[in-house]
């Protein structure tokens, strides 16, 4: 099974592009995209040409933001969003869920970025309770006996060896130490794995997030912010993982699972 996970930054914006000849492509089974940006009516018709006839949207509330979505060829065991439970969180459609197998639970997320509000909100916090709030929801998951892949763009960094500039942005949201913690405590508590990591422990330079700004993405000054994460049992299923930075048309590139359920 081959998963592609993307923040598109816009469905409409990359449908007027090269989006679905990329999909036709790389024909993947399961596609999970974040910041669709469009609510039902306004998603493309166009993307009714895709082969993955069976999809979960999160019926968000906020116009022109966030938002995700899963496509798929094959037909969900179960779709959902019960983390909806959680009415603070809901608004933004920022968690789409699917048992893609028996007892696998698929988990497509746009996590908070943390920056203040233009009004002058502070955001942070509501960023690190979305993490205690989703942790407690897998771990309960956990115990009911499913299994997690976990993927989206989790909007933090994780380590320093998973940004360009690491000394420049210590203070900065995304590399914040609080920031860091908590998705490090989040990993070890929830018993997940991060793939990119798990193939490649110590690589450097490579990156799934780049500004549109002074040719950041030419020059590679980019930070790692989307992940895929496994539970322990799905870890010897992977058959293998890659950042897609070969396709382009959004300030993040799409990320790569192929696993054997």
């Amino acid at each position: 099974m081959k998963i592609l996970t993307w923040n598109v930054n816009g469905i409409r914006a990359v449908v007027k592009k090269d989006f679905l000849w990329i999909m036709k492509k790389e024909d993947p089974d399961v596609l999970c995209l974040q910041e669709t940006k469009a609510f039902h009516h306004q998603m493309p018709p166009e993307l009714r040409t895709m082969a993955m006839t069976n999809i979960c949207r999160h019926a968000w509330e906020r116009p022109g933001y966030a938002g995700t979505a899963i496509f798929s060829k094959n037909a969900f065991i179960a779709s959902c969003n019960t983390f909806d439970h959680s009415k603070k969180f809901h608004e933004d459609g920022r968690i789409t869920e699917a048992e893609i197998a028996d007892k696998i639970l698929l988990i497509n997320g746009y996590f908070p970025n943390g920056w203040t509000r233009a009004d002058g909100t502070e955001m942070l916090s509501y960023k690190l309770a979305f993490y205690d709030e989703l942790e407690e929801y897998l771990l309960g998951k956990m115990k009911e006996g499913y299994e997690i892949i976990l993927t989206g763009d989790m909007n933090i960094v994780h380590t320093e060896i998973d940004i360009a500039r690491p000394k420049e942005n210590q203070k900065s949201i995304w590399f914040l130490p609080v920031e860091r913690k908590r998705i490090e405590d989040f990993m070890k508590t929830c018993w997940l794995t991060d793939m990119f990591r798990h193939y490649h422990p110590e690589k450097i330079d490579e990156y799934t997030r780049w500004s549109y700004r002074a040719g950041a993405r030419e020059r590679n000054v980019g930070r790692r912010i989307d992940y895929f994460m496994l539970s322990p049992w799905l870890i010897d299923k992977a058959v293998s993982f890659r950042h897609r930075q070969d396709i382009m048309w959004s300030d993040h590139c799409p990320v790569e699972l192929v696993i054997d359920l």
